[in-house]
């Protein structure tokens, strides 16, 4: 039971507030590399698809570990989400989004459904700091349009 404190006879816990500040990891020279190669706008194209792409991704994920797929637990269609998840999260350089993504495919090959629903939370708030970090890098180091 947890500690806590007695008031006026009613025992009163003290609850901890956990604060989700996870850093993410960001291969910058990939993104950079991307423009570099393609030019600004087919840049911007590359990433903003690659940016919608991992977004259905996560929502399938999501679906999947919600509504089972038939009458499996929908593990190989999670596999296959978080797979494709990965390969495009590599691909413009989100090396944290791809390492949770694996952990994702580790939790639903082991059916642990109470890790894949932390996992995925996990991953809702790094996909949206990956984002901002995008959008920072470009805003930093991105010649002007």
């Amino acid at each position: 039971m947890p500690a806590g404190v007695r008031i006026k006879g009613v025992m009163v816990v003290k609850l901890a507030v956990l604060r989700h500040e996870e850093g993410v990891r960001l291969e910058a020279e990939r993104l950079l590399a991307i423009y570099a190669e393609l030019g600004d706008m087919r840049g911007d194209h590359v990433v903003g698809r690659a940016i919608e792409e991992m977004a259905v991704q996560i929502a399938d994920m999501q679906r999947y570990a919600e509504e089972p797929q038939g009458g499996d637990t929908g593990e190989e269609a999670m596999v296959l989400a978080a797979g494709a998840l990965i390969r495009v999260a590599r691909r413009i350089g989100l090396t944290t989004v791809a390492r949770v993504a694996q952990d994702a495919i580790i939790a639903a090959r082991a059916g642990d459904r109470t890790a894949q629903a932390a996992i995925l939370a996990r991953l809702m708030r790094i996909g949206d700091r990956s984002l901002n970090a995008i959008w920072d890098l470009q805003d930093l180091t991105l010649a002007p349009r």
